[in-house]
């Protein structure tokens, strides 16, 4: 089968390594069946995206509305680098799975308010509710009307985008997933992640603004405790779709 192109934006090893590992595992996919890029690190070669099955973008600590002169080196470039194949996605309808920075990439580049004004959420388990383009999606066969989810972001999409369909709802965050056109498609939670990989990022990311750092420990705990097993079905779909097994 084709490879599923893997783009990471995440520049602390760790963190990086272990949401690779969460993808491989939660998409039932091979390291073999992928091309990893850390745009940390890695410059972006001259893709045909065509070429891959699909493409999958990870979360990161960086935000598409922070102003320019705000963001650091490594999250301009890596923000640059998404933004720059967005239009060979869309122009061509190309299977996409954005999982929470992805969702603000999108909807950027499709022209959408994406802003920290409103709909910023705290590090969580979020319900996640199907709309009734959600219930006939592909992609969202086999999930329950409702499920939680992990989030953790400081900017959202503030306005559906243009010819972009609801799939998930939220009640602190409206849009919690969208597809445009036929096969691209985002959440602003975390498919991929479960408890321990939230716990590992939580401690990664404690000074980072998302939470007062005193408050780590309790929201390991939370994080510990909450069901997400819903979510990692949207990922095992999504490859398995695209890769001609379902």
């Amino acid at each position: 089968m084709k490879p599923f192109l893997i783009l990471q934006l995440r520049p602390e090893d760790e963190a990086s390594d272990d949401e690779y590992a969460a993808i491989l595992r939660t998409g039932e996919l091979a390291p073999a069946n992928t091309h990893r890029i850390r745009l940390d690190r890695d410059p972006l070669p001259d893709l045909d995206l065509a070429r891959y099955a699909g493409t999958i973008v990870g979360g990161g600590p960086g935000c598409v509305s922070d102003a320019p002169a705000d963001k650091t080196p490594i999250d301009a470039r890596a923000e640059a680098a998404c933004l720059s194949l967005m239009p060979q996605i869309t122009d061509n309808d190309l299977p996409f799975m954005g999982c929470c920075y992805g969702i603000g990439i999108l909807a950027h580049h499709l022209g959408a308010d994406v802003s920290k004004a409103r709909y910023g959420e705290a590090v969580s388990a979020a319900t996640c509710t199907m709309t009734p383009d959600g219930a006939i999606d592909p992609v969202l066969t086999g999930l329950p009307a409702q499920f939680d989810a992990f989030v953790g972001h400081k900017e959202a999409v503030q306005n559906l985008p243009q010819d972009t369909k609801h799939l998930l709802s939220g009640d602190a965050c409206p849009f919690q997933m969208i597809r445009y056109k036929s096969n691209v498609y985002a959440t602003q939670f975390h498919p991929e992640a479960d408890a321990n990989g939230f716990a590992t990022r939580i401690r990664i990311y404690k000074d980072k603004g998302y939470f007062p750092p005193e408050d780590a420990d309790a929201l390991t705990a939370m994080v510990n405790a909450a069901d997400v097993s819903h979510a990692p079905r949207i990922l095992r779909n999504f490859v398995a779709r695209y890769s001609g097994q379902m």
